[in-house]
Order: C-alpha cells, then sequence, then structure tokens
C-alpha cells in the first residue's frame, strides 16, 4: 500500500461544514450502519443479546446520535460476505484467546505484568474502517482505545503485556492486521485492490476473489 500522507484533512477537521458553515446532519440511510454497531456495543458490553436489552440499547442509540451528531460518513459502497464470515469466526477466537490469557496474567503475573500506551498510524483514511478497528479492539479483552486522531487515522492504545520493543512492533502489526481484515470485508475497492497489490501474488491464491 501506498505512504499515506498524514497531513490533516480539511473536510475531516472541519466536521464536514458547509459553505455557511453550517455542519452537515447525516441522514437515517447514513446513520443506520452506526445506530447497529451501538446496538450491538450495547449488547456486548453487557453480555446480554436479549430482545428487551436490544430494544433499550437502540433506544440509547438514537439518542446518542441525536444529542452527540456526528458529521455524515461516507460508506464504501462495498460489501464482502465471506471476509464478513471470516472476520466474525476470527474475533470470536480473539475474544476467546484473548480472555484466557488475560485471567492467566491476572492470576500468574500479577502487578509484574507491563502495559504501554501505543501509536499506532492507519493505512485507511475512512472514518469507518478507523471507528470500527477501534471496537474490535476495545471489544477483545487487554486492549483498549484512549484516543483517536482523525486527521492522520492514528489510534492511541492501551495495550496489555507488552515488555519490549519488539512486543509494542507485534503489537502494532496485530492492529494493522485487523484493519486488513476489515478492510477486505467491507473497505472501498481503492483500499481493497490497495490491500491485494501489498499482499502479492500469492493473495489470489489464500483468498477467494472478490
Amino acid at each position: 500500500m501506498q505512504p499515506k500522507d498524514l497531513t490533516p484533512r480539511d473536510q475531516r477537521i472541519d466536521d464536514a461544514l458547509d459553505t455557511s458553515g453550517v455542519r452537515h446532519r447525516a441522514t437515517f440511510k447514513q446513520e443506520w450502519p452506526l445506530l447497529l454497531l451501538l446496538i450491538f456495543v450495547w449488547g456486548a458490553l453487557w453480555q446480554d443479546f436479549s430482545i428487551g436489552n436490544l430494544l433499550f440499547g437502540a433506544i440509547l442509540s438514537i439518542i446518542i446520535v441525536n444529542l452527540f451528531p456526528l458529521p455524515p460518513v461516507v460508506l464504501p459502497g462495498r460489501i464482502n460476505l465471506w471476509y464478513c464470515l471470516k472476520l466474525f469466526i476470527w474475533f470470536i477466537g480473539q475474544v476467546f484467546a484473548a480472555s484466557v490469557h488475560v485471567a492467566w496474567i491476572a492470576v500468574v503475573r500479577g502487578k509484574k505484568a507491563r502495559s504501554a500506551l501505543i501509536a499506532v498510524p492507519l493505512r485507511t483514511e475512512s472514518d469507518l474502517i478507523v471507528m470500527t478497528v477501534g471496537h474490535v479492539l476495545t471489544l477483545i479483552p487487554g486492549s483498549f482505545v484512549v484516543d483517536v486522531d482523525r486527521s492522520s487515522s492514528t489510534l492511541y492504545l492501551h495495550y496489555l503485556d507488552v515488555n519490549s520493543d519488539a512486543e509494542v512492533e507485534k503489537a502494532r502489526a496485530n492492529i494493522r492486521d485487523i484493519e486488513r481484515r476489515l478492510i477486505m470485508a467491507i473497505g472501498s475497492p481503492d483500499e481493497y485492490e490497495a490491500i491485494k497489490a501489498e499482499e502479492g501474488p500469492d493473495f489470489s491464491a489464500r483468498r477467494p476473489s472478490k
């Protein structure tokens, strides 16, 4: 993938203001993926996906998007169901493995465990991908997002059990792998093609065509 331009993007810093200085409001067509994600996060946080709890989460999600309106998030217009399924299965496996790892740290290492704050510049320029990477990381035990720089698509994370520079780089590689999986599933056609070029000639042999 080509080196990303880290200069601030005016349309993101200005929060999608129009020429009169009025902030654009997202339409329901633009916001429904965000609403679904918020409902899912609500259910995941409470570990309760019952109809009643999800309905309450839907009401809270509608209140949140109206009290704290975000600039419109441009959808990529592409979704690959196969990669979405692979992403979901991988995510469930990561949650289980990370839960076991965190439990092991708490029982065996205790106060000896070290953590770190890590800055990870992502390759994408999509607010949707940046946001989803942050949510995936927060839902996997052992890491959570503490800040986001929208102008450069940089995530700042608290990461558990990091003891060396090599482990910091490994953590960054894991986070960029999450970004790659999301781009494969819901990224724009341009980003998808960039991932294909980055992975080289073995891409088509290891993964189905889009």
